[in-house]
């Protein structure tokens, strides 16, 4: 462009050397032609010049046009990407608050659950308690009737031999060991046949 300006823009000096009586018309004319070869020789550089930069420009264009197709076509994917997360990510929040609720409700209904075997479980415990310590008093109240039956057959024994031998008119004194442990039996007997009735 700056050699077209500089073909365009000088200062165009032009040396006439006519002869004497040479026609000056002819000779104007000529540089006229001359001249305006020059401007349509500029002329058609510049055009083709501006042909050049406008076929560059328009590539651009077209290739910036289809950067923006390209870049608003992957917007508009990364739009639907996120609209589709976001929509997967509240279904996955709803299922999480459900899944919560779920837990909690199952949490407070097996925690009164377990609550209401542990109550069995200590009435269970503490009736077994009694039970032992009855168990236990039995055992002893067993062992003391079996000492008193072990005692009264050896009684009974003595009386038997007494008898075959034929010494009916001794009298035989129970013992203090015999006589303790027969009033505690008839005590004892006493309270059970009181309680049956009750």
């Amino acid at each position: 462009m700056r050699q077209l300006q500089s073909q365009t823009g000088g200062d165009v000096s032009v040396e006439v050397n006519a002869a004497p009586g040479q026609d000056l018309t002819k000779i104007l004319n000529d540089l006229r032609n001359e001249y305006e070869q020059i401007i349509d020789k500029n002329r058609r550089e510049v055009e083709q010049w501006y042909e050049v930069k406008i076929e560059e420009v328009n590539r651009q264009v077209t290739s910036s046009s289809q950067d923006i197709q390209t870049s608003s076509h992957q917007l508009t994917e990364l739009r639907r990407d996120m609209q589709n997360l976001e929509i997967e990510l509240q279904a996955q929040l709803s299922t999480k608050g459900s899944l919560e609720n779920s837990l909690a409700e199952t949490e407070s209904r097996y925690g009164l659950l377990l609550q209401q075997i542990q109550g069995q479980i200590n009435c269970v415990e503490e009736e077994l308690a009694s039970i032992r310590c009855e168990m236990e008093s039995q055992n002893q109240e067993y062992k003391m009737l079996l000492g008193i039956k072990t005692r009264l057959e050896q009684e009974i024994a003595q009386y038997r031999a007494l008898l075959q031998e034929g010494q009916q008119d001794i009298v035989v004194i129970p013992s203090e060991e015999t006589k303790l442990p027969c009033a505690a039996f008839y005590k004892q007997m006493g309270k059970h046949s009181w309680a049956g009735r009750g």
